[in-house]
């Protein structure tokens, strides 16, 4: 089975830059995105093969996710399951008949990390959220986490420490999601492997240079471990400040048993 993730910093943007032919050229069977910034109704789009599944903030042009589905899920849900999570349109979980898959888009603790404690607070809930749900069946975890975990996860750590997105706290609350019984695919994968970015900053050149920070991820739970075939980054494909990635899991071929 073929997923995709790309955080598209805007939805009716990337459409004019070639998503379509991405999305058809990925040949994935699930492709998830963050950061729609777009309410339901504005703009109507089809692909053909794929049903979609949109949650959006309540806030015009913010935030927001999607799932575009050749494989027809057992269900749908929104958000992670608590009211205090809501509004933000930062979650979709479809269920197969074998695993969860959630795509996400985790808050940013902004400048100064002036969000940090409801970053915190998202953190503990939203792993709450997917532990209930392997406790069901596997999930698979998709999206923009908002954080490089490891100081080989983005090229400038040291000057970067306790900046949004490489704050020990974030780094820890990563810690714990994975010590609960998930696996980082790229990682797992590739425990060693450098300049491997997901995201770069439009300032000073720094996707050229590749001063960038690995901030997407497909997670797994250990049940999966061991289909995990490949997990890709797309470093080449351009439209927005990140890039998507992949994951090849060796089950569900040709669309049975998902």
């Amino acid at each position: 089975m073929r997923l995709v993730s790309w955080n598209v910093n805007g939805f009716r943007a990337i459409l004019q830059k070639g998503f379509g032919d991405f999305l058809r050229s990925s040949n994935a069977d699930v492709f998830c995105i963050q950061e729609t910034k777009m309410q339901a109704g504005q703009i109507e789009v089809a692909f053909d093969g794929y049903e979609q599944y949109w949650n959006s903030a309540e806030r015009k042009g913010y935030s927001g996710t999607a799932v575009f589905s050749r494989v027809e899920p057992l269900d749908v849900l929104y958000d992670i399951g608590r009211e205090e999570h809501t509004g933000e349109g930062r979650a979709i979980t479809l269920e197969f008949e074998n695993f969860y898959l959630v795509t996400v888009y985790a808050p940013n603790s902004k400048d100064g990390l002036a969000r940090l404690p409801y970053r915190m607070e998202w953190e503990d809930g939203f792993r709450g959220y997917v532990k209930r749900l392997d406790e069901k069946k596997p999930v698979v975890i998709c999206g923009d986490m908002n954080v490089a975990h490891r100081e080989i996860d983005l090229r400038h750590p040291k000057t970067n420490r306790m900046n949004a997105g490489f704050s020990d706290e974030e780094r820890a609350k990563m810690t714990e999601l994975l010590s609960a019984g998930f696996v980082d695919s790229f990682r797992y994968l590739y425990p060693d492997k450098t300049d491997a970015y997901t995201w770069w900053s439009y300032l000073r050149q720094a996707r050229k240079t590749n001063a960038g920070w690995r901030i997407d991820y497909f997670i797994v739970s250990e049940a999966l471990r061991g289909d995990i075939e490949e997990s890709l980054i797309y470093s080449d494909v351009y439209g927005s400040d990140h890039c998507p990635v992949g994951l090849i899991l060796g089950l569900g071929k040709g669309n049975q048993g998902l």
